[in-house]
């Protein structure tokens, strides 16, 4: 196949692109600024321009692009740049893929659990509702900007995607370090959920994706056992055979990351990934203590 990937540079488009070469696709990577190889398509979704002859003959896209949520504090200023960075280039690309002749037969375009909100135990579907705090506001709009590619006939997959777990990358990679020293420990009550996936099984979802045809709309890409943050503080430091006695202190997480973020990222998302399982995708890592060890032996 052909594939174009947007995000190339992310933690999931660099271990991606590999996977999709490996089975023998085509990898096309759109890219802001001059194209690097002839694999490259430039756009700049700042200036809403996108090179769209580059695209004709494309089968299929997984759209990953956009700024990182959790990287730094909110103000007004970051905000806005985390929903323009989803909102704008999902857009501009969805009306370029509806204009073409030859549609490209799947759009995978992420999203993530976000988009529920703090939930507490509530076990959450694709059919549960939107939150209401910002990080779901961006994960409604980032998710309804694909409608132009739904509305001219291809299939869209908006995958909301929970906590990856990789080594080199995303929550665990900054996790590591205090809990190697000793020092990590639950965040807040502890009581909250976490729905997390190992790298792996998410770039093997993708795959999926991108060949299940009976898939479409939104779709949860979690493995299915959710643990609450007390559950994973304790299952982290036993893989990495250190304590977690002493809760992480939350003022001092505020003061480098603002009140509203730290809120957010202490959200409880219980989501259930029984759509994907049905559509006969099976996990390799279904459970944490597993997918922490195979993660982290890599």
């Amino acid at each position: 196949m052909n594939v174009l990937v947007t995000g190339s540079h992310g933690l999931i488009g660099t271990a991606l692109i590999p996977r999709l070469r490996a089975r023998g696709d085509r990898v096309l990577r759109l890219v802001r600024g001059a194209p690097e190889g002839t694999d490259d398509v430039s756009w700049d979704p700042a200036a809403g321009t996108i090179d769209a002859g580059a695209l004709d003959g494309i089968d299929a896209v997984v759209h990953l692009a956009g700024a990182g949520i959790g990287d730094k504090k909110w103000t007004p200023e970051r905000k806005q740049l985390v929903l323009d960075s989803r909102t704008k280039p999902t857009a501009l690309l969805a009306g370029a893929l509806a204009a073409l002749d030859r549609k490209p037969r799947v759009l995978v375009s992420a999203s993530a659990i976000g988009y529920y909100g703090d939930r507490a135990d509530e076990i959450l579907t694709e059919d549960s509702g939107p939150g209401s705090d910002f990080g779901a506001q961006v994960c409604r709009e980032w998710e309804d900007a694909t409608a132009p590619a739904a509305d001219a006939g291809i299939r869209v997959v908006r995958v909301r995607t929970g906590l990856v777990l990789a080594a080199d990358g995303g929550l665990l990679k900054r996790l590591l370090l205090p809990f190697k020293f000793g020092l990590g420990g639950r965040l807040g009550s502890g009581k909250q959920y976490m729905s997390w996936i190992a790298i792996d099984d998410q770039l093997r979802a993708l795959l999926h994706v991108i060949e299940t045809d009976v898939l479409a709309g939104p779709l949860n890409l979690t493995a299915p056992n959710p643990v609450t943050n007390a559950e994973f503080t304790a299952t982290l430091g036993d893989v990495v055979h250190r304590p977690t006695v002493l809760p992480t202190p939350l003022p001092a997480l505020k003061i480098v990351y603002g009140g509203e973020l730290v809120d957010t990222l202490l959200g409880s998302q219980r989501v259930s990934s029984g759509k994907l399982r049905s559509s006969g995708f099976e996990f390799s890592y279904p459970d944490l203590d597993a997918a922490l060890r195979a993660t982290l032996a890599d």
